[in-house]
């Protein structure tokens, strides 16, 4: 047995080995025929499958690509009416509070202070009485 015999033939090896040794001929050549009959059942169908994927792939972009152009258009339009949008909300921030309720308050917060200071002075002004007398006299000796 020969090295080349151990290892195994490809379809086109076969078929010209076939039409070479006319013993083994008609085996080799059947056999190469449908060999390569088969590779290239399997290369075609391997292209198809390409072709299927690569179309689909292709539907799929051009499906990214509308839905990009479709957001990009959103966009263009709410960039478009940015200044007017701005020009209403500074219209909106123009109208302040009026100036007398801003002055109510203002007068409302300084009269709950001055209740509050003089309920807190009066508080601390007198000490508080304690039913017990004194342990030193009150009034000072000159």
């Amino acid at each position: 047995m020969s090295a080349k015999a151990a290892t195994k033939l490809t379809p086109r090896e076969r078929l010209s080995r076939g039409l070479t040794y006319s013993a083994v001929g008609p085996v080799d050549v059947t056999r190469g025929v449908v060999g390569l009959g088969v590779h290239s059942v399997q290369s075609t169908a391997s292209q198809l499958r390409r072709r299927y994927q690569q179309g689909r792939l292709a539907r799929e972009v051009a499906a990214a690509q509308e839905t990009i152009a479709q957001e990009l258009a959103a966009a263009q339009e709410v960039v478009a009416s940015l200044p007017q949008a701005l020009q209403d909300t500074r219209k909106r921030q123009r109208r302040g509070p009026r100036p007398w309720v801003i002055a109510g308050a203002a007068a409302a917060v300084l009269a709950v202070g001055a209740v509050s200071f003089s309920i807190v002075r009066r508080s601390k002004g007198r000490p508080d009485p304690s039913p017990r007398p004194p342990s030193v006299d009150p009034q000072p000796r000159p």
